[in-house]
């Protein structure tokens, strides 16, 4: 048995795997290309690197991160779903599922042109407030909210970013009227906010926490159905408004037309890197709630309730195409 063989085989064997790919280990024959359709630095970014450095000791070929940005995802997402190697893979994020409401014309279908290969995690957001916001619960900020209609602020990196989505989502919820002031990223609008200039933002839990923490702003409320464990004693939005919940998360998806070998492989050797405490860990660090044993399936299944959760919202939203 070559190198390959045994590497491959020892890897899948034991986690399952079906017994055919064991015994005939054809892929990866090449390079694997995890494509972010993101700058690089970001938590997407850093997350995708974290997964390629994982998956390069366990295949003989390199995993490499390419970094494929520009209108918005778009750039990105294209060059997977038209990729034909077999080798190319995805990291996506909730703007993957509702790229058809903000663009026109879009070249591609984000469930019919992608197959889900495994979830990575979901990424809890922190309600945060300014320190001279007159609030310091959601529920008191729901009441200036109703007293003031329009008059709060709230940033985000941008229209349909999960920042975006997020608040959208709280103020069909809720029935308030906030007004949005969109970044290019959600660190301008952080700044902003402890600088007093905006009122509220939705962010993400990796980097709402150190904040928090410093006293530079304040939490109100965690978006997802639990309690983060790094601020037990901050309630969820759904304590207040039940039914609510928003997160971004990171999923590896492949073209459509990939074999259904390369599939099975990848999904198996993502899912061992998850189960060992050294990814596991590092992602938690980024905030991420790290998924176990995806499949296939079960990430085309997520995807699929993703795009029909947040295309609904921003149908119901005057929201503008590009």
């Amino acid at each position: 048995m070559n190198r390959r063989s045994f590497l491959i085989t020892a890897l899948f064997v034991p986690s399952g795997l079906a017994p055919a790919f064991a015994q005939a280990p054809s892929w990866p024959a090449t390079t694997l290309h995890l494509v972010v359709p993101f700058a690089a630095g970001g938590p997407t970014d850093v997350a995708a690197r974290l997964l390629a450095e994982a998956l390069s000791s366990k295949f003989p070929q390199r995993v490499i991160v390419e970094n494929v940005t520009g209108a918005g995802t778009v750039v990105g997402t294209t060059r997977v779903a038209t990729a034909k190697d077999g080798h190319t893979f995805l990291i996506a994020t909730v703007a993957h599922a509702v790229n058809p409401v903000l663009f026109a014309n879009l070249p591609f279908d984000p469930l019919k042109d992608f197959r889900g290969v495994a979830l990575l995690g979901i990424v809890p957001q922190v309600v945060l407030v300014n320190n001279d916001v007159q609030a310091s619960t959601l529920p008191e900020l729901l009441e200036l909210a109703r007293k003031r209609p329009g008059g709060l602020t709230y940033g985000s990196a941008g229209i349909g970013s999960a920042q975006h989505l997020a608040a959208e989502l709280l103020k069909s919820v809720a029935k308030i009227d906030l007004q949005h002031v969109p970044y290019r990223g959600s660190g301008p609008a952080v700044t902003d906010l402890i600088g007093g200039t905006l009122d509220l933002v939705i962010d993400s839990a990796a980097t709402a926490i150190q904040h928090v923490k410093s006293g530079s702003a304040r939490a109100l409320a965690v978006t997802t159905s639990q309690r983060l464990s790094a601020l037990p004693d901050v309630p969820t939005a759904a304590e207040t408004l039940p039914g609510y919940e928003a997160y971004t998360w990171n999923a590896v998806l492949a073209p459509a037309g990939a074999p259904s070998t390369s599939l099975a492989v990848m999904n198996s050797a993502i899912n061992a890197a998850l189960a060992e405490p050294g990814l596991a860990t590092r992602l938690s660090e980024l905030g991420m709630v790290v998924s176990q044993n995806s499949t296939p399936d079960s990430t085309d299944k997520f995807v699929a309730e993703e795009i029909t959760k947040w295309q609904a919202l921003l149908h119901a939203t005057d929201v503008k195409r590009n």
